[in-house]
């Protein structure tokens, strides 16, 4: 019984505390109303507003061939190796021949075999053809009967049907002939275009097999570096926002601290999705950027970041990003302990709206000593700050920061200080 005792009273003076507790909070909200809220300030100033859309990818060669062969066979020579520059006609690998030359003999002999047939054939029709004039004339002379006239006739038919069907399969024979003969000759294979053998797959005295046979084996890789392309993922928020023809920064992972020009030549249009249907699916776009500069470095497969710039706009009004939020303008009242509660219920309320008008964007002016909400419309963006369009004017004190007054504390109205560590930096900034 006093064990049971104990613990009633232990759940008697926790309650009591956590009353306690929230009560603190609500005297300590309700006495802190109006004390003053730590800002720092900015002044509305004139800038040159740079948007861009960041992605990362791969870069690859405009013209990449992949070398493969037809016959199969044990690679016999081998004239390059991974890193020499080629020209287009010049040999790059002999497979030895074998099972061709068999095949290539075997055609040979097929077509002389046909060629034989013919001979024969136009013979026997030669000689049927005779025997029928013989027995026509006869039979005109009533010295031979109707029926060996029709026997003559049938066999000379037949003589000119074998004849006709020996000149074909002499045809069939010659073109499977000049076939072995090509893949024969396509046992040396030359370089197609002018390149650099970027992936060499085979050594000498390796088998392979050729492309007659299933997919066949990759030799090697020849790409012309001349003209090389960032091929980047663009994340589909911000897809919209790049033109084919915009400038691009391609800084490559390999070559820190040296920053390409290039320029977005294709967009793509079909969507590469990742992770589908879990909490980090992903989808990205595909964009093709073309190198402005040169570098005898860049190679196939080297990550690269991209900065793709959408948009400029010079001698705009500018302010920190850091200085804009989105409040309901009608919201003006100093924030309620209950102020959650509130949204909710007005979010109940609007579901059964067909349209919910999405809050303004708003900044606080600095007022004396007091914050002054006011309405803006903005433009593009960069990393910093942000361009207005309407709202303010230039030399404007506007309150920046920090993050948790502008987005959370600040009222319109609302008590403010200036953070003394703002106001050194300030000064620091003027002096020089």
């Amino acid at each position: 019984m006093a064990k049971k005792k104990s613990k009633k009273q232990l759940y008697i003076i926790l309650t009591i505390l956590g009353l306690l507790i929230v009560f603190g909070v609500v005297y300590s909200l309700m006495n802190n109303e109006n004390a003053a809220i730590n800002v720092s300030t900015a002044k509305v100033e004139r800038k040159t507003i740079i948007q861009t859309v960041s992605a990362v990818g791969k870069i690859q060669p405009e013209t990449l061939v992949k070398i493969s062969s037809e016959a199969s066979g044990e690679i016999v020579y081998l004239a390059v190796k991974e890193g020499d520059t080629v020209k287009a006609g010049s040999i790059l690998v002999r497979i030895k021949p074998d099972i061709i030359e068999t095949q290539l003999e075997q055609m040979k002999s097929a077509a002389d075999a046909a060629n034989m047939e013919i001979e024969v054939a136009k013979s026997e029709r030669d000689r049927s053809q005779s025997d029928l004039k013989r027995i026509t004339d006869l039979y005109n002379k009533e010295f031979s009967s109707k029926q060996e006239l029709e026997t003559s006739k049938s066999t000379y038919d037949k003589a000119v049907s074998n004849y006709q069907a020996a000149l074909s399969h002499y045809q069939q024979a010659i073109s499977a002939l000049k076939q072995v003969q090509k893949s024969a000759d396509r046992t040396t294979i030359y370089s197609p275009i002018n390149g650099i053998i970027t992936k060499l797959s085979v050594e000498k005295g390796e088998k392979v097999v050729g492309t007659a046979q299933f997919q066949g084996t990759e030799l090697m890789q020849i790409a012309d570096l001349n003209v090389m392309n960032a091929l980047v993922d663009v994340d589909e928020n911000d897809i919209v926002l790049a033109k084919i023809g915009d400038t691009a920064k391609i800084e490559v992972d390999a070559l820190r601290e040296i920053y390409f020009k290039g320029v977005v030549l294709e967009i793509g249009h079909s969507a590469k999705v990742s992770s589908l249907g879990t909490q980090d699916e992903v989808t990205n776009f595909t964009v093709k950027i073309r190198f402005v500069d040169k570098d005898t470095k860049l190679r196939p497969g080297m990550s690269c970041n991209v900065e793709v710039q959408t948009d400029k706009h010079e001698n705009v009004l500018a302010i920190p990003l850091t200085a804009v939020t989105v409040r309901d303008m009608q919201q003006n009242s100093k924030p309620d302990v209950n102020e959650n509660a509130g949204s909710i219920q007005k979010v109940d309320e609007e579901k059964g709206k067909e349209k919910v008008k999405r809050p303004p964007s708003v900044v606080f002016i600095k007022n004396g000593n007091k914050a002054k909400q006011v309405s803006v419309k903005t433009g593009i963006s960069d990393r910093g700050f942000i361009e207005v369009t309407e709202g303010l004017k230039e030399n404007d004190v506007i309150i920046s920061g920090n993050f948790m007054a502008v987005s959370k504390l600040l009222r319109d109205g609302s008590m403010i200080q200036e953070d003394p560590a703002n106001k050194k930096k300030t000064k620091i900034t003027e002096n020089k």
